[in-house]
């Protein structure tokens, strides 16, 4: 009854087909196409004769005429033919093949037919009701088609698609788009498909006429337009954007693409990419011309006279030796509110960075610079770092059953309107790791650093706890810790469970801290990460000299599709020495506040990370950060939340309260189609920020679309909303219509 139901169903969508053309009927035909190889004929790739097989042979001696019935195979070089019936007409050397026919060309494109007049060659020939299935993928039918001697295929009054011509279940239906055409040549030496007088159908759709146009079917690239997107938002109007690709090399590619709005000077984007033996490098630029606000503080900005604008984005890295590898990225702007204005990037810094780095299994050796352009619009540029250079050395030794960890490091800091800073340090650690009877894990640790710093106009530095004092200093550091873990393994409810309470006590002098400038760790906070390390700061400018012990323990648990994991701890600062930790990162009394992490995962449906920070003394909840993943590929919630309450100094911008919520998902509600949205909304108050501007309800940017998506065709429209103004980067809404089709536009 399933199967009758199956068919019956099968039979209704093939009824309801609508084809342009009877005759081109892009669905399988009810014939295996004959073998790649065939022991009845091995023959020499390089050997001229036909080679052939049959149920049953005639031959009449007077006619010269040969007649093959029953499962006819005949084969020469690489082309191979399967029929009902050929007759083969030794005299004039044509060829005629019926029934169920399929012809393989040495590419592995099978053309089908219902008749098909060869040349004793096999290679070209005329074939009625034409089928051919391309090896990369894809298909065209024809009324009538020819195979021509050099591999070509001219069909005419045909059809072409990439799309599959039947669902799951094996039952045919209509492509989700289609070229028709009065003529289509394929070209399996080029794998380029041309076409003259084409039509384009689209779900069944009246036809858009098309000019004669080519296409790629392999998998390669070529030169050509690409999908052109559609867009409009309130500042530049109407969009279309039209990119071509010249394929200059196999290894090299140009790609320019104009941007023509409706209310703007048009924008010109280029990107050239090349790939070599050694590495790849890759750079984008944009151009165009346009009235810009310099002054972004104002709620009604001021517009400049039209100015050039643009922006370069380039990227590259080359492996010189198996052990040493150069590389580098630039990213530089005209202006602060280009990137925004054109909905090219959202970042507030962009940096620009070179590298040439040594790596073998045990040392490491890297040669750094950077620049730093910042977005934002109170961020002075002069105050922003470049650094020329910082060298990073590192070499790992064996040494009395541990791990010897030698390191040497270097940094030149230089700003155009701040402070000037030069660091350099030799240090080393050395680690021991053993287990002892009963379980443990227990690791000893002993570190050692010197340090010298040379700054200049350390007053240009607005916070004081980062500025040092300018001249040359000098300092040592020291560390001795004792790290012990002790797992508890056992069953739980028909899984696994492991408890691991952990102690680490760590040693260490006082340090000048204040006497050198603050460049790299500025953001400190407690958290999982970092509970239990070494130095508590970010970078190497800060480091924590107290003396401590911190305790905690972890509990994670693993059941058929659930893992469940959670660590919590504290530490607790044995001195009495004051710390140069602000209130309110966690660290700055001698009892830590209480920080954690919470996992819990269900298959591959649910993922959930909750990372916590409680004050020690009421439990209020001072950071609060819900990572949540919950659904399958196709339909999901993606939500995050975070919240810092930490009551910092307001004038310590790298640590300033926050709260901000993040929503996105998609609900697939039919096979092909879904819908989808984000949000981000910022939860900031005055009273957590009393800069901030948000009344606690301040939505940043939200979108929202609808996509179809099959195997050949991708089709959306989106809708995106934006809050926030930034000089001519205004607020509104914007609209994107996306259409992407499979070998159509590349």
């Amino acid at each position: 009854m399933l199967r009758f139901d199956l068919m019956a169903g099968c039979a209704l969508a093939a009824a309801l087909l609508v084809a342009p053309a009877a005759a081109q009927d892009l669905q399988n035909r009810p014939v295996a196409p004959p073998p790649a190889s065939d022991p009845a004929l091995a023959t020499p790739a390089d050997d001229d004769q036909v080679q052939f097989s049959a149920g049953s042979l005639d031959y009449d001696s007077n006619a010269d005429m040969v007649t093959a019935l029953d499962e006819v195979r005949m084969f020469r070089q690489g082309d191979r033919l399967r029929a009902d019936k050929v007759v083969w007409n030794r005299k004039t050397g044509k060829v005629v093949a019926t029934g169920n026919i399929a012809v393989t060309n040495p590419q592995g494109d099978v053309a089908y037919g219902d008749s098909i007049e060869l040349t004793d060659s096999l290679k070209d020939g005329v074939v009625q009701n034409m089928l051919v299935v391309l090896e990369q993928g894809g298909r065209m039918a024809a009324e009538r088609g020819t195979r021509r001697t050099d591999g070509s295929m001219q069909l005419d009054k045909a059809a072409y698609t990439p799309c599959a011509v039947q669902t799951s279940e094996g039952c045919p239906k209509t492509p989700s788009w289609q070229i028709t055409a009065v003529r289509i040549t394929y070209r399996p030496d080029r794998e380029r498909v041309y076409f003259g007088g084409g039509q384009f159908h689209l779900f069944g759709l009246p036809a858009l006429p098309l000019p004669a146009f080519s296409m790629p079917v392999g998998g390669g690239s070529e030169s050509g337009l690409l999908a052109p997107d559609l867009q409009l938002d309130r500042v530049n109007g109407l969009e279309l954007v039209t990119p071509y690709y010249f394929r200059l090399a196999p290894n090299k590619g140009l790609t320019l693409t104009p941007h023509v709005f409706s209310a703007v000077l048009p924008m010109m984007q280029a990107r050239y990419e090349a790939l070599g033996t050694n590495g790849a490098f890759q750079v984008t630029g944009y151009v165009t011309e346009s009235r810009r606000s310099d002054d972004l503080n104002t709620v009604t900005p001021t517009d400049t006279e039209r100015a050039f604008r643009g922006y370069i984005d380039g990227i590259a890295r080359y492996q010189l030796t198996p052990n040493w590898s150069v590389s580098g990225s630039a990213r530089i702007a005209s202006d602060r509110t280009f990137l925004r204005r054109y909905d090219i990037s959202r970042d507030d810094r962009l940096r620009t960075t070179a590298s040439l780095e040594r790596i073998d299994p045990n040392t490491y050796f890297a040669l750094t610079g950077w620049y730093i352009q910042t977005l934002r619009v109170n961020d002075p540029q002069g105050n922003q770092p470049i650094a020329l250079p910082e060298m990073d050395f590192r070499k790992r030794i064996d040494l009395a059953g541990g791990k010897l960890q030698l390191q040497a490091n270097t940094l030149a800091i230089t700003r155009t309107e701040g402070q000037d800073t030069q660091r350099a340090f030799v240090a080393g650690q050395w680690d021991l790791r053993r287990l002892t009877n009963w379980g443990q894990e227990v690791t000893f640790t002993a570190y050692a650093r010197a340090d010298a710093y040379n700054t200049h106009d350390s007053l240009l530095t607005t916070v004081a706890s980062y500025r040092g004092i300018d001249g040359f200093q000098a300092r040592a550091i020291g560390a001795l810790a004792a790290d012990i873990k002790w797992p508890f393994v056992g069953e739980f409810l028909g899984g696994t469970q492991r408890l691991t309470p952990r102690l680490q006590i760590v040693a260490s002098p006082k340090v000048a801290n204040l006497d050198v400038p603050n460049e790299d760790a500025r953001a400190v906070d407690l958290e999982d990460s970092n509970l239990f390390a070494l130095n508590r700061f970010a970078g190497y400018d800060r480091w924590e000299d107290s003396s401590r012990a911190t305790y905690g323990a972890e509990w994670a648990v693993a059941v058929p599709g659930v893992t469940f994991d959670t660590v919590i701890g504290q530490s607790y600062r044995l001195s009495e020495r004051p710390t140069i930790l602000p209130s309110g990162t966690g660290l700055s009394d001698r009892f830590s506040d209480f920080v954690g992490r919470t996992t819990l995962r269900i298959r591959d449906f649910v993922s959930i990370i909750h990372r916590y920070r409680l004050d020690k003394d009421g439990l209020a909840v001072r950071r609060n950060e819900v990572d949540a993943t919950i659904g399958s590929r196709s339909t999901y919630v993606l939500a995050g939340y975070l919240r810092l309450n930490r009551n910092i100094f307001p004038a310590i911008e790298d640590l300033q309260d926050r709260e901000e919520v993040r929503l996105a998902g998609r609900v697939q509600f039919a096979r092909f189609w879904s819908v989808f949205g984000s949000t981000v909304i910022d939860l900031t108050d005055r009273s957590e920020d009393p800069q901030s501007l948000s009344d606690g309800f301040d939505p940043i940017r939200h979108r929202l679309g609808v996509q179809y998506e099959d195997d050949c065709l991708r089709l959306g429209m989106t809708w995106r909303r934006d809050y926030q103004d930034t000089g001519d980067a205004r607020s509104g809404n914007s609209f994107l219509l996306t259409l992407a089709l499979t070998n159509l536009g590349r």
